[in-house]
């Protein structure tokens, strides 16, 4: 009977959200870092690249909740989803060449699962995410087409833009978010 209880309250949390619940979201997003970050600082990487990684992983669970791809399956699934996405988002970017010849940072921009099901819809979502870049103002499209199009990392476009590492990490997450935003509005 505990177990219902707990995939009840699961299932709440799905429910939070799907309605983007400020509160709930960033409870789950504080509570959820720590034990990733201590992960990917376990295993060759820094907390700067934890952050990073943990960002794309929360806005990629986050998505797939939305889309209804993910059910819960018991009283910390969804903890462990955001975990394991964020592992395997690790664990590409460790056996990336990127990661082989260099130690900054450099991930692939998806906004999407890659799996097989969803190849039908990827040429759709990339048009869709291309008319939606180009509606993004002038610093995000410089930003994110120099981090994942030209390959650069965080600090050559901190130098390039006059500001601090942290700062354009920020703003590259402000600037993906509000790229998702136009992607996802109906």
């Amino acid at each position: 009977m505990g177990d219902t209880n707990q995939i009840a309250t699961q299932e709440r949390l799905v429910t939070a959200v799907k309605n983007n619940d400020e509160k709930v979201l960033k409870q789950l997003y504080q509570e959820s870092f720590s034990k990733i970050e201590v992960y990917i600082l376990k295993n060759n990487g820094t907390s700067p690249q934890a952050k990073d990684i943990y960002q794309e992983a929360f806005i990629a669970v986050w998505q797939n909740v939305k889309k209804d791809k993910f059910t819960p399956s018991n009283e910390s699934a969804l903890q462990g989803y955001l975990y394991q996405v964020a592992r395997n988002k690790w664990t590409d970017y460790l056996r990336s060449s990127h990661f082989k010849k260099t130690s900054s940072m450099d991930t692939d921009f998806q906004l999407q699962d890659s799996s097989e099901e969803n190849f039908e819809g990827e040429d759709r979502n990339m048009s869709d995410t291309m008319a939606a870049f180009r509606l993004l103002g002038d610093e995000c499209r410089q930003l994110l087409s120099q981090f994942y199009f030209e390959k650069r990392s965080l600090r050559e476009i901190a130098s390039m833009f006059k500001i601090g590492e942290a700062s354009a990490r920020n703003k590259k997450y402000r600037c993906i978010n509000k790229l998702r935003e136009l992607v996802t509005a109906p």
